[in-house]
């Protein structure tokens, strides 16, 4: 992650430089900036950044008839969104629950946690649902159905 905005700063930085032939460099005296890199620069930026991209990604598992396991990633760069991921799994699981007319379901377990990889840590959550049929809801049978 550090690397990837080092570079883009050292872009910028060369950009608006040039060269005085004497072994160095320095700021150019009328600060135009090169339109040219400064866009090239600005893809760069938005294809790793991507500020449009979902901040999660969801792979959902089918387990059972009534059981399904969700992995979600969190993106690698982003301004935000580090404590949705209950909220993303209880919107899926909403989504899924009317799409196939159950009366609710339930969460069996959820876990989240950081996972460190080459090119700087990552947010990851699971969680495990089952869906309550209409038969089977009952209010005294002491499990939370949502």
């Amino acid at each position: 992650m550090k690397k990837n905005f080092f570079l883009v700063s050292v872009a910028l930085l060369a950009s608006a430089c040039s060269s005085n032939n004497v072994g160095g460099f320095s700021l150019a005296s009328n600060s135009a900036l090169n339109w040219g890199a400064a866009a090239v620069v600005a893809a760069a930026v938005y294809v790793i950044y991507d500020p449009l991209a979902p901040n999660w990604e969801i792979e959902e598992s089918r387990l059972s008839d009534d059981t399904y396991r969700f992995s979600m990633k969190m993106k690698r760069f982003h301004t935000g969104g580090g404590g949705e991921s209950m909220q993303i799994l209880k919107r899926r699981a909403s989504q899924l629950q009317h799409e196939f007319g159950h009366a609710a379901y339930q969460i069996l377990e959820f876990s989240e946690g950081i996972d460190s990889q080459t090119f700087g840590a990552r947010r990851v959550a699971e969680g495990t649902i089952r869906f309550v049929k209409r038969e089977s809801l009952d209010s005294f049978s002491g499990s939370a159905a949502y």
